[in-house]
């Protein structure tokens, strides 16, 4: 019989944290070891035994965590957004001196808004324009979410793989930002409000119609599916992966 994958929550304390820790104590193919807060040593994950981490802390603490996690010869799935292409660029540079680890930095680990991403790029060949609009509570960090940006980017790869050119906009005076952000040639608007916990709709407009792709989150348990198939896979996929679509097969 197979011993169980030792795993360590980091940020355990947290709303995500503590589903996550339920998620892992109820597989039977995992084990959680070690559950980490803001104020415990990283030192209690290594001498716990865990193989992967999984972290859920803050944009301030998430590289130190994971670039610590590699020097110990540890996998991590990482669900904590504010990565940039510096940091991005920091785990890539410890991965190579440890080509065995793997690290998944996923920006959303539900299934049904990995498949919005999937889809959104598919839609994006066959429709002249093409906006986002991702919804939050308002007790998060950043703007606009890791989703969002990373499904402007899948949007981008379907515009440019169809050999379509900037998408349509007239607007010359915008003082306000009214538009709301651009990225990667789309605009992305950002609403941050009680009530919402994780919300995208991406809309797309062609002559005489619209295709509109909505994606909720209502609960964090639907966050967990992913995170369980992130800390199963991340040891099969060495190196990093960003998004938890690099473990589906998605054509």
């Amino acid at each position: 019989m197979t011993s169980p994958l030792r795993v360590a929550v980091l940020g355990a304390s947290g709303r995500m944290g503590r589903a996550a820790c339920a998620a892992v104590d109820d597989a039977d193919d995992l084990e959680l070891v070690a559950r980490i807060g803001s104020s415990d040593s990283l030192d209690q994950v290594a001498d716990a035994g865990a193989q992967v981490i999984v972290d859920l802390t803050v944009p301030s603490a998430t590289q130190g965590n994971v670039l610590w996690a590699i020097e110990h010869g540890i996998h991590a799935v990482v669900g904590t957004t504010g990565w940039d292409d510096e940091s991005r660029g920091a785990v890539r540079s410890a991965l190579e001196k440890n080509p065995g680890i793997g690290v998944l930095i996923a920006p959303n680990f539900a299934i049904g808004a990995v498949l919005t991403m999937r889809f959104a790029e598919i839609a994006a060949r066959y429709y002249e324009s093409a906006e986002i609009i991702e919804m939050h509570h308002p007790d998060k960090l950043d703007a606009p979410s890791g989703t969002a940006q990373h499904t402007a980017a899948a949007i981008a790869r379907g515009r440019a793989d169809a050999g379509l050119g900037p998408i349509p906009d007239a607007t010359e005076k915008d003082p306000d930002g009214a538009r709301g952000a651009l990225v990667e040639g789309v605009r992305v608007h950002a609403v941050r409000q009680r009530g919402l916990l994780a919300h995208e709709v991406v809309q797309f407009g062609g002559t005489g119609e619209q295709l509109i792709l909505r994606h909720d989150s209502f609960d964090r348990v639907s966050f967990m599916p992913g995170v369980l198939l992130g800390v199963r896979e991340v040891a099969s996929h060495p190196g990093l992966t960003i998004g938890l679509d690099g473990y589906m097969d998605l054509g």
